[in-house]
This record gives C-alpha cells, structure tokens and sequence, in this order.
C-alpha cells in the first residue's frame, strides 16, 4: 500500500514508518494518524517483521505534536473524536 504522509519500508526483519511531514515538523493531522494505523497493522500482519521503528523526516522534529490547524472549525465532539483517533493510532 502507498501512503501519502508516510514512507514504509521492511528490510531485515524491520519495518520502518517514517512520517513523512518536514514542512509541518512532522505534525500528526487525521490523515497521518489513519496512514500510522494502516501501517502498524500491515506490519504487525506481516510474518517476516520482527520489529517496527516510528521516526519522522527531516532534521528539526521527530513529530511537533497535533496539527492543530484540523481543530479549526470543530465543534467539541469533532475535537474529542480526532484526538481520540490520534491516541488510538499507537495501542
């Protein structure tokens, strides 16, 4: 699978997830966070990977946090739901 935010690649045992988001400090908007969970499970899913690595591109930020710009507009659900998503992401 391809992934729009998201660089995945499994060599030797090892899947690396690299967030792919340097202009934004890699912050995590709703599409990143569904593209982390794909990507986790397809790992997981995965016989030959032994061990998943989560990094984040460029040289300024592993991840600046949320992308906060996505909360604009939300009414409290919306906001609670994304967060929630955020978290769920990495169980």
């Amino acid at each position: 699978m391809s992934f729009q935010n998201l660089i995945y690649k499994v060599e030797n045992n090892q899947a690396t997830i690299t967030i792919n988001r340097p202009d934004k400090l890699n912050a995590l908007n709703a599409l990143t966070v569904q593209e982390i969970s794909v990507a986790v499970k397809q790992a997981i899913a995965d016989s030959e990977v032994r061990i998943i690595i989560l990094t984040g591109a460029g040289e300024k930020s592993f991840v600046a946090g949320a992308d906060i710009s996505e909360f604009e507009g939300l009414n409290e659900e919306q906001s609670r739901a994304l967060a929630q998503a955020g978290q769920d992401a990495f169980l």
